[in-house]
């Protein structure tokens, strides 16, 4: 099947779905977002090129309260002591610029925000989700996934009764897969802003997990070996699953490879965090192949059974949620498939700078 009859296929599809993934039910009640469900445009892109990121929490770190945005707060909550906090009575439609800076900066210390009640956000639609995304660093556009047409910036995940356009694997007894967005560009996203339109009644929860805690649990001497190492990302295998015939068959952009230190500095927080994620990260370079695997199975054991450094986040109507890519890690939990539920959201990504080491020096190697 060629590309384009996949993306009249695909398009075909989900103009028959509704709200809960049935047929009859579309006649009598149409979906409130049909207009954001996903679109395969077969258009290609050229590669990425590299820009100066300015993070805008360098902004805040001037301001004479760089939590003022939270002074309206009716609750604000810290879901974990390292990795989290929940906030209730802040309007994330309303923030100005600074509100916006501080935010971010926010984000950075404390790795993950939920906002609960935030349906003026959601239902104002795409072109203010750029507007709002481009305050924090310039837009990815993904090179696989399916965006609301005419909004290739807007990043969706997808799944109902009858379909699925996201990333998953069926050959593996877990859905959660730990990773960190697209860390295969050269300069991947840094603050991350994701939103359900729908979701089902129960289930369909995401996990984050603190990176910098992750790193700060390993013994001295270990890390100080790993800031020496740097690792291959790699964006293949998502690629080959979309050329597959899987998650609507297109591939808009050639995919990429790049090298990134194990450990990462935060720019603006100083923070160090460890950088690899089972999803994306192929190798450890200058190691052999056996030291390599050996070296990053570990790592992502200790990322997977580390429950005490985690978060959990259970979606409500009206939920936005923040993270910093540079720092934390996540994974969606698919728990949800014999609900025959939607579940329908959106990704604001920004870019961030090129990973920097936390060794200073540190020579990061070209493919």
């Amino acid at each position: 099947m060629s590309a384009v009859e996949t993306v009249t296929e695909v398009s075909q599809t989900l103009s028959t779905l509704n709200l809960r993934g049935g047929d009859q039910e579309q006649k009598t009640d149409p979906y409130s977002y049909a207009h954001l469900l996903p679109h395969f445009s077969p258009e290609q892109y050229p590669p990425l090129t590299p820009f100066k990121h300015e993070d805008p929490g360098f902004r805040a770190l001037e301001h004479a309260d760089p939590r003022a945005f939270l002074k309206n707060a009716t609750n604000v909550v810290e879901l974990t002591p390292n990795l989290g906090t929940e906030v209730h009575g802040v309007n994330l439609a309303t923030l100005d610029s600074e509100g916006r800076d501080q935010l971010a900066l926010e984000v950075a210390r404390r790795g993950l925000m939920v906002f609960r009640g935030q349906h003026e956000f959601i239902d104002r639609g795409p072109d203010s989700y750029l507007e709002w995304g481009r305050h924090f660093g310039r837009l990815h556009i993904h090179p696989t996934s399916g965006h609301p047409k005419d909004y290739p910036q807007v990043h969706l995940v997808y799944k109902d009764a009858k379909s699925s356009y996201n990333f998953e694997r069926e050959d593996s007894i877990t859905s959660t897969v730990w990773h960190s967005d697209v860390s295969y560009e050269l300069q991947p996203p840094g603050l991350t802003t994701f939103f359900l339109l729908s979701q089902p009644t129960t289930g369909g929860d995401t996990l984050f997990t603190s990176q910098i805690s992750t790193l700060k649990k390993l013994s001295p001497s270990f890390v100080a070996f790993l800031r020496t190492l740097s690792a291959v990302h790699s964006g293949v295998e998502q690629a080959q699953f979309s050329r597959s015939g899987k998650r609507g068959g297109i591939v808009r952009r050639d995919p990429v490879e790049h090298v990134h230190p194990l450990v990462r500095r935060h720019p603006v927080t100083g923070e160090e965090a460890l950088y690899v994620n089972r999803q994306f990260t192929t190798r450890i370079v200058g190691l052999k192949r056996e030291e390599s695997e050996t070296i990053l199975k570990f790592l992502y054991d200790h990322v997977d059974k580390s429950a005490d450094l985690q978060a959990r986040v259970k979606w409500q109507p009206g939920t936005i949620v923040l993270w910093d890519n540079r720092v934390t890690a996540h994974s969606a939990i698919v728990d949800y498939g014999k609900s025959n539920e939607r579940r329908h959201g959106a990704r604001i990504t920004p870019q961030a700078e090129r990973p920097i080491p936390a060794l200073k020096g540190l020579e990061l190697p070209s493919l």
